[in-house]
């Protein structure tokens, strides 16, 4: 398979690592120094790109892979606000799409085990609940894109719950999400339940980036060929 990566930071080099120990080819690496190179005919020359950018960009770079024909896995958070938009051009060029906001088989599991845990805690309303994400100062989202998805997993269940914030709050209707950015942290995401009686916490770590990078290689072998709009969910049969 010819992969083009859209982004060649840390998290590309580790993209292009697991990718040729997987005997793929990557005929396209776009970084800060060559962006000139981010042309609809390089994509062309892959059969799926990985794009791994800033919230500033990625959108963009979204459709430019779409426009290109090409099926594009996306990593990058912090630009969701566009995400309908991006699913309805997908549609429109009858292209393929995958978006995760963390490509961790571990996170992923992790997801499905949170998602799981609300629904158990939901008769319970004595249990108040709370998220906190630790992560590298690099990291320039906050709150995380996979805090964001662990949230949303919870205020699906949780009733009583109206929306996340990204704060320490007393509001009983509000979910807090509590960053933290801490130098070395590939990332620790962590929910707490809390009553008078007992608390019940569920934790990912990641060690490094190879999960992360593994992931997506593995959503690139799954979005090749294929057309519409895909999660880590359907990857993993979860």
């Amino acid at each position: 398979m010819k992969i083009a990566l859209i982004g060649y930071g840390k998290m590309g080099h580790a993209i292009e690592e697991i990718a040729l120990q997987r005997g793929h080819e990557i005929v396209l690496k776009v970084g800060i120094e060559n962006i000139a190179d981010n042309t609809i005919e390089n994509i062309q020359k892959a059969d799926v790109a990985i794009e791994f950018t800033s919230p500033e960009i990625a959108f963009d770079n979204v459709i430019k892979c779409l426009d290109a024909g090409v099926p594009v896995v996306s990593g990058s958070t912090g630009w969701l606000q566009r995400f309908e938009e991006a699913k309805a051009w997908c549609t429109e060029k009858n292209g393929a799409l995958l978006y995760a906001s963390n490509f961790s088989v571990g996170v992923n599991i992790f997801f499905a085990i949170n998602k799981r845990l609300a629904e158990l805690i939901a008769p319970h309303p004595e249990y108040n609940v709370s998220l906190t994400e630790i992560h590298h100062t690099q990291k320039k989202d906050a709150p995380s894109g996979t805090a964001i998805t662990l949230a949303q997993g919870i205020l699906r269940s949780l009733r009583q719950k109206k929306a996340w914030v990204n704060h320490e709050t007393s509001n009983p209707e509000e979910l807090p999400i509590i960053s933290e950015r801490i130098d070395p942290a590939p990332g620790t995401h962590s929910v707490t339940y809390t009553s008078d009686i007992d608390d019940i916490e569920i934790k990912h770590t990641a060690h490094n980036r190879k999960g992360f990078a593994t992931g997506a290689v593995l959503a690139a072998e799954f979005l090749q060929n294929k057309k519409g709009i895909y999660s880590m969910s359907e990857v993993l049969g979860l």
